[in-house]
């Protein structure tokens, strides 16, 4: 298909009259990205599902748009007024109650590290997971697990190696004589502390599999 039948197919099927063979090529290069009604009828033409043309969900919307849900299907099932969640959505934090957060994540499918960025934990999270890897790693299961429910094995092990990968790299920033290396040390393990909330959920799904 060419960009001029995928843009025919969204206006005659989908009800979209402004889309153009330039949006489509657009959207392919990247320079415009779908709304979410143009991405599920983008979707339709394509005869995939709307998280077959998306790389990995990051925002509430994008969950959303990615399960091909409506915002009023959303609303609807957490038990929110309309205009409440359509507000969550576009300041990107959720504000639920435990309940409509346990619904949420059924909804919407997500898995427990999108629904911890979802729901704003994400810095907590990170600041414990720094504090266990500069200092004794042992403290800090008990507040990451409440947290998390993981299995605590999978946890402290999870810690453990976190843990060892930093002090390993700090160990050789101070080390190494040469002054090169030791600054490359010390810049992977401030990279290492930048992102390691993602280290972290790597770790994670690498054992739980």
């Amino acid at each position: 298909m060419g960009p001029e039948h995928v843009a025919y197919g969204m206006r005659v099927s989908y009800g979209l009259p402004y889309i153009t063979p330039d949006h489509v090529i657009a959207w392919e290069r990247g320079i415009m990205a779908p709304g979410g009604h143009e991405l599920t009828a983008l979707a339709g033409v394509l005869w995939c599902a709307p998280c077959e043309l998306m790389g990995r969900p990051g925002t509430l919307r994008e969950h959303r748009s990615a399960r091909g849900l409506t915002a009023e299907d959303v609303a609807r099932a957490v038990g929110l007024e309309l205009l409440v969640y359509i507000r969550m959505e576009e300041s990107g934090e959720w504000r639920g109650t435990d309940r409509q957060s346990a619904i949420l994540a059924e909804v919407l499918e997500l898995s427990l590290a999108d629904f911890i960025t979802l729901t704003g934990l994400d810095g907590k999270l990170a600041g414990l997971l720094r504090s266990a890897v500069t200092t004794r790693w042992q403290a800090y299961v008990r507040p990451v697990n409440k947290m998390l429910p993981l299995d605590r094995r999978l946890l402290e092990s999870t810690l453990q190696e976190l843990n060892r990968y930093y002090q390993g790299q700090m160990a050789a920033s101070l080390n190494w004589a040469d002054g090169s290396a030791a600054a490359e040390a010390g810049n992977a393990g401030r990279d290492f502390l930048d992102r390691i909330v993602e280290h972290f959920w790597a770790i994670v799904e690498n054992r739980a599999f």
